[in-house]
């Protein structure tokens, strides 16, 4: 079975609606995924925006959140995005450790939600940017799946 990332909030290439986002309440969207595969350590987690500033001129991938060390039978995270123990985060583009809803300055952009199956529990980073956490998963990635949702303020 391959591994799969779904949200009970939005579908795949859909709206996001405004309760995540910088207009609403900020929570992260809940999520759940299956399919983990055998061998998996931890699974990481994020989540960018590659439309910014402005979907028809795009000059950055804004990170939005950043996790990683979520134990290998963890099946999802709840709305708000409370972490299982173990769970670590790293430093959103904001340079805040938590979820950081969408909020575009102009235009649709697309939100991918990037969860990795990893052969590996990764050691504390310190809250990594998204390049240190990418070069740590970097070689010890099993799986991997995306979940985009959309959102136009």
């Amino acid at each position: 079975m391959p591994l799969t990332l779904t949200s009970n909030a939005f579908r795949h290439q859909e709206d996001i609606p405004a309760r995540f986002t910088c207009n609403g309440d900020d929570l992260a969207p809940p999520l759940s995924w299956s399919g983990v595969p055998a061998g998996t350590k931890s699974l990481a987690l994020i989540m960018d925006d590659p439309d910014a500033p402005d979907p028809k001129h795009p000059r950055q991938t804004w990170v939005h959140w950043l996790v990683y060390n979520l134990p290998a039978g963890c099946t999802g995270l709840p709305e708000g995005g409370e972490l299982p123990a173990g769970a670590r985060t790293g430093r959103n583009d904001w340079n805040r450790t938590d979820y950081g809803g969408p909020c575009p300055p102009v235009g649709k952009h697309r939100y991918f939600h990037k969860l990795y199956a990893l052969d590996t529990a990764l050691p504390d980073l310190k809250h990594p940017t998204k390049s240190q956490l990418e070069q740590a998963m970097n070689g010890h990635v099993l799986a991997h799946v995306e979940l985009v949702g959309t959102y136009a303020r």
